[in-house]
Order: structure tokens, then C-alpha cells, then sequence
């Protein structure tokens, strides 16, 4: 079936037709053995999405609401940890460490790159008091992919416990919580889940869970301890996004039925089509370790990046994204995971070839008048 208007953002992305059904049904009531029944399937099988045997938490909210949790649940002011910066959402972890009066050491690398693991390997040994380190599977503001797997090997040694955001990366790049020995995954349920914005998981370790009886953040909303009861209970502590949920049992058993393993292969596919398509058209990748999430390009010189975007959302149906922070008009993204086919990245990039033809021809004609 064709889009209408083709969403290639790395969130939100396209929710599937059956999905977007399955959430218009009439609505139930949440505090009933009917919501409790879905609510313990979702809650199971958002285990296998995250490769984990251990507690996959469900909050109403965004991806950032995840990350402030996996905060506040495991630290307390004048803690000291590492955070893993390379791009605007590796900052927003040193912003919320900052509001809570933690002391957040920043290991930077610049926009497009990762940070070396012998900078990290120092980092732990000079801060041997560090409570935890701050990553991203996928940065999602440069298209760029962490070795989450050697991190977390390094970080294993040691008292500190790893905190990833795979807010874009989960279901598109590999990620084997239990297995590599990370402690707490993030996400939110607008990228690789295929839903609307509105629902945030944190899959939290026991190494991890040791952490939040003594950490002393204020919380209430986010407090794990008030899910961990409710989860119990097969149940959430606060009001649910009832109709996301019922979105996401189907979108589980979807991602289920067809296994990870082959999610992970097709996306993969999807990610070098997309790439192979942009190199031949004369453009430049922008990030040095692309993820299978989504891809940075560089805007070509003489172009303006935002009018891209704009003219491609707005007159030719197919939405891209553009650059963040310092990266706003270098660089634009397309999205290649979740409920994106073949057909849709090869419509994308024939829109993005007809725009840039067409604004090339229009800075030609200006310089010449």
C-alpha cells in the first residue's frame, strides 16, 4: 500500500494500517482483569524485543521521560558519572544529570564520530567512585552507531552500571541487553516499535536495581519503585496511553513472528540500499559509523538544507529530517527502520534527487540574473 505522505523521519515514523485499526477500537477501562491480560503480554514479550530476562518498566510519555527515570532512580545529587557525548542526544543526558545536581564528567567526540574507548578506560580508572556512564546505541541527531557491546565489556569490571539510550536504535541496530551485560535500556515507542508518540520502557539489571533504594533524586511520577509494585500486579502505577498499548501487543507480535534476527537483517538492507542510493547521486555521508536506524547526508555545497527538507515535506509528500543543534542546514537524515519498505526508501530518493535538481537549477538561474 502506497503513503500517502511518506514519513523517512527517525521518529515519528509510520504506524502500520492494522495498527492504527487495532487503536480505534472503542476504549476500555484500565483498572480491569481485561487490561491486566494485555498489559502482561506486552510486558512479556517487550522482554524479547530487549533481549533481557529481567523487568521492562512502561511509562506514559516521551523517550526523554525514560531517560530523566533512568536518572533519578539510580543516583543522588553530587554523584559523580561518565556520559558518552557525540551528538544532541548524548547532551541531553549531561542536561539531566546537571538538573539533579549530579556531577556529570563529559567524554566528547565531535558530531558524526564516537568516543574512544581508550577515553573511556581512562575515565573509569581515574573515577572509580562514578555510579554510572551515559550512552547511545544509536545518536540519533547524526546517524551515528555506538559499540554499545565493547562499552558495556569495559564497564563490567567495574562498580558502575551502563545506562544506554535506544530510544532510535532498539529493533534497528543489534542490541543484546543481557547478553553484553548493559544494566538499563531506554526507549520510546515512535521509532522502531512503529507507534505513535506517547509511551516510554526502561529494562532495568539487578545490578542496576541495587542502586535505586539509596538513591536520593526527588521522583514520584517516574519512581520505579511505584512501577515495579504495579508491574507486579501486571498493572502501571499511573494512568496508561491505553490505545498505544493495544497498538504495541499487536506491533510486539508482529516483530516477534518475523525474529529479531530478521528485523535486524532487513533493516540492515534498508540502511545500505539507502546509503549505496546517496553515494551514487554524487553525496557524501556525513556519520563515520552509520547506524541501521537512520542516515546523515551531507547537504551538498551551494544548497540550502532546510529548504530541502521544507520543499520535499511540504510539496513533494516525503518527509526527511534535518540537522539538530550545530548540525541545523548540514546535514539531513532519512529514516530506514520500522514500518519502511524498499519501495518507500526508492520514492524518497527519487523526491530527493528531483529537489535537489531543482534547487541547483534555481541558485544557477539567480547567479546568472
Amino acid at each position: 500500500m502506497a503513503k500517502e505522505n511518506l514519513l523517512l523521519t527517525p521518529g515519528p515514523t509510520c504506524v502500520p494500517p492494522d495498527v492504527l485499526q487495532v487503536m480505534a477500537q472503542p476504549i476500555f477501562h484500565h483498572r480491569t482483569p481485561q487490561y491486566r491480560k494485555l498489559f502482561e503480554k506486552v510486558s512479556t514479550d517487550l522482554k524479547a524485543v530487549f533481549r533481557t530476562a529481567q523487568p521492562v518498566y512502561t511509562f506514559t510519555g516521551s523517550g526523554t521521560l525514560a531517560m530523566e527515570a533512568a536518572v533519578v532512580n539510580f543516583c543522588s545529587p553530587g554523584d559523580e558519572v561518565i556520559v558518552l557525548e557525540a551528538g544532541k542526544f548524548g547532551e541531553r543526558w549531561r542536561s539531566i544529570a546537571e538538573r539533579y545536581q549530579i556531577k556529570a564528567l563529559s567524554l566528547s567526540a565531535p558530531y558524526g564520530s564516537v568516543v574512544p574507548l581508550e577515553n573511556l578506560e581512562r575515565a573509569l580508572k581515574e573515577h572509580p567512585k562514578a555510579k554510572a556512564v551515559y550512552g547511545t546505541l544509536c545518536e540519533t541527531s547524526t546517524g551515528t552507531l555506538f559499540d554499545v557491546e565493547a562499552i558495556a565489556r569495559l564497564i563490567r569490571k567495574t562498580e558502575a552500571i551502563f545506562v544506554v539510550d535506544a530510544i532510535s536504535g532498539l529493533v534497528a541496530d543489534r542490541l543484546e541487553m543481557d547478553l553484553w551485560g548493559i544494566d538499563v535500556v531506554v526507549c520510546g515507542s515512535q521509532k522502531g516499535l512503529m507507534l505513535p508518540p506517547g509511551l516510554s520502557f526502561l529494562a532495568v539489571s539487578q545490578k542496576a536495581w541495587k542502586l535505586v533504594p539509596s538513591a536520593k533524586c526527588p521522583r514520584f511520577y517516574t519512581s520505579l519503585q511505584q512501577a515495579d509494585a504495579a508491574l507486579k500486579q501486571s498493572d502501571t502505577a499511573f494512568t496508561p496511553a491505553l490505545t498505544l498499548v493495544l497498538g504495541l501487543k499487536l506491533v510486539l507480535d508482529k516483530l516477534l513472528k518475523e525474529g529479531l534476527e530478521h528485523v535486524w537483517q532487513r533493516t540492515e538492507g534498508l540502511a545500505r540500499k539507502t546509503r549505496s542510493s546517496i553515494q551514487k547521486r554524487g553525496l557524501t555521508l556525513f556519520s563515520q559509523h552509520p547506524s541501521n536506524a537512520v542516515t546523515a547526508v551531507n547537504v551538498p555545497p551551494g544548497i540550502d538544507g532546510k529548504k530541502l527538507v521544507s520543499i520535499m515535506r511540504d510539496e513533494k509528500g516525503v518527509t526527511i529530517a534535518g540537522g539538530q543543534g550545530e548540525m541545523t542546514g548540514k546535514i539531513f537524515r532519512i529514516a530506514h527502520f520500522g514500518f519502511v519498505s524498499e519501495a518507500d526508501i526508492e520514492k524518497g530518493i527519487e523526491m530527493l534527487t528531483e529537489t535537489l535538481e531543482e534547487l541547483k537549477t534555481n541558485s544557477v538561474s539567480r547567479a546568472g540574473s
